[in-house]
């Protein structure tokens, strides 16, 4: 039996560590011919450069405004009353005054502008209430009369002769029969009357009111005008035109009417007979309209 190499390895198993070393050796020796082989045969691998990672850029969020709601203060309400002061546009001269005021307004109410030089145009809105005044109570104050007199006189005609006992004696008088051509006298005071619109008559009798009234108060009234203004159209509207005739007697100067009756009659409801039917008819018309828009006013109603 070879026991040649028993010692050996009783050695390697004595000393593990030596028995390993030459292999450790070898494997170094290995491993650095082979860089030295890459180093001289260019076949050496580039060197890895770490890139830098980006960094991300975060846009910044838009700042929000943020509302700051106002203070709630707790005021007391307060009623703030404003005094709407209106202008007042052409104010009413006085009374002394008022005709030249009265000139520049009464053209505007009327086309027929020729025919109000048939207005008395002194003391104006005097005459009208004095005359208005008396004639609500049925008489006929001509010296007051708002409007100048015709210059045609009346001319009635001829009919008949009459004989009337005066004592013992007859005594003989003419009878005229009414001309009714001699109403055509009134007609253009009838024109003057129909050129004027009854709303806008109404409208300038309400603009000028304060001046009549101090007018009526002169007159020592303290009730209201438009009253004794209604009485008076009244008076026209209530006025029936006689069916019988209206033959005239001159039993002095003045003209009468030869009935009774109809001599007997209110001053006011002997001029409208003068007027003559067809200037009677039209004037009530007018004067309707005018008495319904007085009561419209009074009530209220525009």
């Amino acid at each position: 039996m070879d026991n040649s190499n028993q010692p050996l390895e009783n050695n390697a198993q004595s000393n593990p560590n030596k028995a390993s070393w030459p292999l450790v050796a070898f494997i170094i020796l290995a491993v650095i011919a082979i860089g030295v082989a890459w180093q001289f045969t260019g076949s050496n691998p580039e060197p890895v450069v770490e890139k830098p990672i980006p960094t991300p850029v975060v846009e910044p969020e838009p700042v929000k405004e943020i509302e700051i709601p106002e203070p709630i203060i707790d005021v007391p309400e307060v009623e703030i009353i404003e005094e709407v002061i209106e202008p007042v546009e052409n104010p009413l001269p006085s009374l002394d005054e008022s005709d030249d005021w009265l000139k520049i307004k009464l053209p505007e109410i009327t086309w027929r502008k020729e025919l109000l030089t048939l207005i008395v145009d002194e003391d104006m809105i005097r005459r009208f209430v004095v005359f208005t005044d008396n004639f609500s109570q049925g008489s006929v104050v001509y010296e007051h009369s708002p409007f100048v007199l015709p210059k045609v006189k009346f001319t009635p005609e001829t009919d008949s002769v009459s004989f009337q006992s005066s004592g013992q004696e007859q005594v003989k008088q003419n009878v005229w029969q009414w001309n009714e051509s001699s109403s055509e006298r009134f007609s253009l005071y009838v024109d003057l009357l129909r050129s004027m619109d009854s709303e806008s008559l109404v409208q300038w009798y309400v603009e000028v009111k304060p001046l009549i009234d101090d007018a009526y108060k002169e007159l020592g009234y303290e009730d209201d005008f438009t009253d004794t203004l209604q009485d008076a159209i009244t008076r026209v509207l209530d006025m029936e035109l006689p069916k019988s005739s209206m033959a005239l007697i001159q039993p002095s100067v003045m003209y009468k009417f030869a009935n009774p009756k109809l001599e007997a009659l209110p001053d006011t409801d002997k001029l409208l007979l003068r007027l003559g039917k067809d200037n009677l008819l039209i004037i009530k018309s007018v004067l309707l309209e005018i008495h319904e828009k007085l009561a419209q006013q009074e009530n209220g109603v525009h």
